[in-house]
Formats: structure tokens, C-alpha cells, sequence
């Protein structure tokens, strides 16, 4: 089955082109490489190298490889970023994949994955939160992602397509066979951020705000390991080819831990008692958000392997030495 994965160059993108390379598919990436690297593509996936956004390129793929389903990766990730540039997030994340969506409806693709984000919640009034909570963004990202999806629904009703929106919550790890990881400079991510400062290429770990209302002040989150998460996708694409109806799907483990924690978890596997420092809160940061996970594993038949914070840890440090020495190597 020919299938197109945008921002397949990128840190999850680049797993679900591996996932699906190991099944037999043949795979097509577009990505604008504007944060994803050509490294990242195996040489039996074709990269495009354009925009998920230009039509005219997009039914040219369609039409030239053959495609039958889109894996909709790319977009812009950062809620900070998108506070401060909010315009930037809705035409990267919405404008794009509505011009993405058309085109797929007009090539007769009837099967759609999104990427999308348990921002889409907010701060929710109970956790772990299911997919039966009403959306409430707290960030120009989380409204960007809630739009896409809104926009999946309406064309699903109106045309022969069917989608499953993959809600993620915190992605993290790496290949367990190293392949690929989080490669992107500068990332934001909490467990990249303190892999980098235990192998001393960051000076030390911030830690924004510490007055949440949580056990140890610190904001909650549900880490997931990016093998499971693109299991999870490897499921749904399952699912709509045996002809499951579309619907959308949490992604997370149904456990928190503190940023403390994870800070701490870091230090434990990597054995290096880096510096931490507290900052203020950042804007758009909910307090606490876990994933309600027990419809993706009724519907899709989802099983986590990784489903263990030090071991996410492990293959994350893992990941940042190999670039370390990729570095150093080129």
C-alpha cells in the first residue's frame, strides 16, 4: 500500500515511516525540512521535499505513486511559540491541513491519520481525561489542532473519507533499535531538555513555575514512549483499511509525572546530577493533563511495550549520545 506521510522527516514522522517501511509499505514523505532532516528519510522511503500545504504538489504525489492514505505529521509544536505567533500556528496547522484535506478529497483518498494533541483539552476538570470531555484550548496550538479536527468530521460526513485523530500526549524516547529520535535544536521537550544537560550540552534544566496545584508544585504530564504512540497509528491505519468508522483516539499511558520527577528520573538513569533552575510559568502551560487511554485499546486493540518512565529515559540518553557523536563525527 503506497502511503503519504507528511513532516515524515520529523521526530514522530520519521518513526511511523520506519513502522511502516518494516511492514512492507511503500511510503512517500513530504516535509519542507523546515525542522525535519533529510538523515531522517531511509533510503527506501521516496522524500518530496515541499510543503503539506501546495495543492498542486500534493496531487501530484497522489497521483504519481499511487497514494491511498495520508499520515498527517506536519505542523508547528511549540506552545509557547504559538502564544506569541498565533497567526503562524493557525496558517502552519490549520490553513495547511484544510488545503491538505482538499486535495485528498479531490485524489479519492478515503483513508486520513491527523496528529493531533491532548492541547486540545486545556486544563481539564478531571484526570485522567477521556475523549468525552469537552475540548477547551488554552493555546492558539491547542485551538489550531481542534480546528483540524473539526474540519476532518465535516468532510468525513460529506465525502467518502474516513480519519482517526490520534490526540498525543507527551512524546518521548526514541527507537529502541536507534534509528531515529528527537533531533531537533533547541527542542522544548522536557526529557530531551535533561538528557541534554546530563551530557552536558545544555548548562542546566529550567523548571517553569512552581506553584501549580499539584503534589510538588510542578506541572503533570503522561509521557509516552514514540514506539508506542506510532503503534498506535499502525493501529488505526489497520482499523480504517478493515473498514472502521473515523474517530478520535488519546494517546498516553494514564499516568502523571511531575516535572520534579522526570527531572529526577534523568538524573537516576544517567547518573549525572545536573544543575535545575525555577523560572516562571509559561503561557499556555495546563497544571495537570492524563490521558484517559481505554478507548484506543477497546477500539484499536492498542498495547504499550514501553509503558516505563526509565526506560523512556534510557532510549532518549541513548539517542542524544548518537547525536552527540554524529556531531562530532560530520
Amino acid at each position: 500500500m503506497a502511503i503519504l506521510v507528511t513532516g515524515g522527516a520529523g521526530f514522530i514522522g520519521s518513526h511511523m515511516v520506519l513502522a511502516l517501511l518494516d511492514a512492507g509499505h511503500q511510503v512517500v514523505v513530504l516535509d519542507n525540512l523546515s525542522t525535519g532532516f533529510r538523515w531522517a528519510v531511509p533510503a527506501s522511503a521516496t522524500l518530496v521535499v515541499g510543503d503539506a500545504g501546495d495543492q498542486d504538489l500534493v496531487r501530484t504525489v497522489i497521483r504519481k505513486y499511487g497514494i491511498k492514505a495520508i499520515v498527517h505529521f506536519a505542523g508547528s509544536i511549540v506552545v509557547p511559540e504559538s502564544v506569541a505567533d498565533p497567526l503562524g500556528y493557525y496558517n502552519n496547522n490549520t490553513v495547511k491541513s484544510r488545503a491538505l484535506m482538499e486535495a485528498a478529497v479531490a485524489a479519492g483518498i478515503r483513508h486520513f491519520i491527523f496528529s493531533s494533541t491532548a492541547a486540545v483539552y486545556g486544563n481539564p476538570v478531571e484526570n485522567p481525561v477521556s475523549e468525552a470531555a469537552s475540548p477547551a484550548p488554552v493555546s492558539p496550538y491547542g485551538w489550531s489542532k481542534l480546528m483540524t479536527e473539526i474540519m476532518l468530521a465535516d468532510t468525513a460526513r460529506a465525502h467518502d473519507l474516513r480519519y482517526v485523530a490520534l490526540r498525543y500526549f507527551n512524546v518521548a524516547g526514541a527507537d529502541p533499535l536507534g534509528r531515529s529520535g528527537q533531533s531537533t535544536p533547541r527542542a522544548t521537550h522536557l526529557i530531551k531538555v535533561a538528557c541534554e544537560a546530563a551530557l552536558g550540552r545544555r548548562a542546566y534544566v529550567e523548571v517553569f513555575g512552581s506553584d501549580y496545584p499539584t503534589p510538588d508544585g510542578t506541572c503533570l504530564r503522561d509521557y509516552i514512549h514514540v514506539s508506542d504512540l506510532i503503534s498506535a497509528h499502525v493501529a488505526a491505519l489497520d482499523h480504517l483499511k478493515s473498514g472502521g468508522a473515523s474517530g478520535v483516539f488519546n494517546c498516553g499511558y494514564s499516568k502523571g509525572f511531575s516535572v520534579l520527577q522526570v527531572i529526577e528520573a534523568v538524573k537516576r538513569v544517567s547518573g549525572v546530577d545536573f544543575e535545575v533552575r525555577q523560572s516562571p510559568r509559561r503561557a499556555g502551560d495546563p497544571a495537570a493533563i492524563i490521558a484517559g487511554s481505554q478507548k484506543v485499546r477497546d477500539a484499536l486493540g492498542w498495547q504499550p511495550q514501553y509503558d516505563d518512565l526509565d526506560e523512556i529515559v534510557r532510549h532518549a540518553l541513548s539517542w542524544e549520545a548518537h547525536l552527540a557523536r554524529f556531531k562530532v563525527a560530520s
